[in-house]
């Protein structure tokens, strides 16, 4: 039998994955509280947006698989690109700069603890 993992997604985030993928490294393998401790106390805006995505992610494991919430862990966590929204800013003499506002598709994945 396969091993039960619990999957949350966030689609479409309005922050740039380089940014999210600092945060993510710090939660990588730890326990499903711990990370969730990490993610309060680190001053990141990815942060806001992991701390419901791991919340989420807890709250569908033990719904959907019936998975012990102690025993949680961060097996999985990665950030994709999404898609870019190309913006303009006026310059000097008439010329312009194309701003890219980068979004991000992030991946959470807790298994349980044997």
């Amino acid at each position: 039998m396969a091993e039960q993992q619990a999957v949350a997604k966030l689609k479409y985030a309005r922050i740039s994955p380089r940014k999210v993928k600092i945060v993510l490294d710090l939660i990588r393998g730890k326990d499903a509280r711990v990370a969730k401790a990490i993610l309060l106390n680190t001053p990141k805006g990815a942060s806001e947006y992991l701390v419901k995505l791991l919340n989420s992610a807890c709250a569908n494991a033990e719904a959907n698989f019936h998975m012990d919430s102690d025993k949680l862990y961060v097996s999985e966590c990665f950030v994709c690109p999404g898609p870019t929204l190309k913006r303009i800013m006026p310059r000097a003499k008439g010329s312009a700069d194309r701003i890219l506002k980068r979004t991000s598709h992030v991946t959470l994945v807790l298994k349980e603890r044997a």
